[in-house]
């Protein structure tokens, strides 16, 4: 329970650098996520912390399947 905390956790600080200082600034004014708000944005920054989460489960796994067979 304690590694799927911590995957998350870091999915979440990743998708915020990624997301708030790369894409942010990129993205026209109605494409960024607004405050309290449903909108594109919102929709983008949950993809895009899907996408880390997903990644740091991906390595998490090669790394499982590496220790196994060796």
């Amino acid at each position: 329970m304690l590694a799927n905390f911590l995957k998350a956790l870091i999915a979440v600080v990743v998708r915020n650098a990624i997301y708030f200082l790369l894409l942010t600034p990129l993205l026209p004014p109605a494409g960024r996520h607004g405050i309290a708000r449903l909108d594109f944005g919102l929709l983008s920054d949950f993809w895009v912390c899907l996408l880390a989460f997903g990644v740091i489960e991906l390595i998490a796994k090669v790394r499982r399947s590496q220790h196994r067979c060796c």
